[in-house]
């Protein structure tokens, strides 16, 4: 089954969602598309330079939100069949857009290839090109298998630390997965993360344009967004989403 084009998406609470989208406007250079749904609550963030848009954004009527991901394919049917016959649950089938959760429990999305191709450009020194799905460690393995196994066009490789994998898209596809091991068992999440070139650089400009900073660790730091939602600044190139060299 190949993976044509890929999208995150930023799920945030409702009532904090313009907030949201004022936010990551903002951060990657783009404009919003007309509201769409019966709440108006799914929203496409527009690159410039008539590039393919590979970020949406949704409301979420409970919960804190989090992040999950879209893949265009070229039939939807055979890849929900796929992922279903692999361990995923079905959530809604909505004719052309197929929800389900991975064994985890990670929502995810299947939807028509439209000819998406052009990657959306660097932004301020970042790109975000990734979705992290935190798994807690009883449930891990499990799930890396399960990535591996329904995209297997993609790299499956082992991450800069044990409690990392990460899941590399074919060359032109905008958003990868990196998938987390937890510390503790609790429920699965996901989050977006941008690849900078200069994490204190884009960490001073996120913060002046409303986040806050959470954690820091090896190469990444943990930022809250204007609506709450957690997102990671990572050391990755973000022309290559590769690390640099001795990390």
């Amino acid at each position: 089954m190949t993976t044509r084009w890929t999208y995150a998406f930023v799920d945030r609470p409702a009532p904090r969602f313009a907030q949201a989208c004022d936010f990551w406007v903002s951060v990657t250079g783009s404009r919003l598309s007309e509201f769409r749904g019966e709440r108006r609550e799914f929203v496409t963030l527009l690159p410039p330079g008539g590039a393919d848009a590979c970020v949406k954004a949704q409301a979420v009527a409970s919960g804190p939100g989090g992040a999950h991901l879209d893949f265009c394919v070229d039939d939807v049917r055979k890849f929900a069949k796929a992922a279903r016959a692999l361990g995923a649950h079905m959530v809604a089938d909505q004719g052309t857009l197929v929800v389900l959760r991975s064994p985890a429990g990670q929502l995810f999305c299947a939807d028509p290839w439209r000819g998406q191709s052009v990657r959306p450009p660097v932004i301020h020194g970042s790109r975000l090109d990734q979705v992290c799905l935190d798994v807690p460690p009883s449930l891990y393995e499990a799930e890396v298998a399960f990535w591996a196994a329904l995209l297997p066009d993609w790299d499956s490789l082992r991450g800069s630390l044990p409690e990392f994998h990460v899941l590399k898209p074919p060359p032109g596809l905008p958003v990868r997965i990196l998938l987390q091991r937890l510390d503790e068992e609790r429920p699965a999440s996901a989050h977006p993360d941008l690849a900078c070139a200069d994490i204190e650089a884009t960490r001073a400009e996120h913060e002046r344009l409303g986040a806050e900073f959470v954690a820091e660790g090896r190469n990444w730091t943990v930022m809250r967004d204007p609506a709450g939602g957690i997102y990671c600044l990572t050391g990755r190139d973000p022309e290559t989403g590769g690390l640099p060299s001795g990390s």
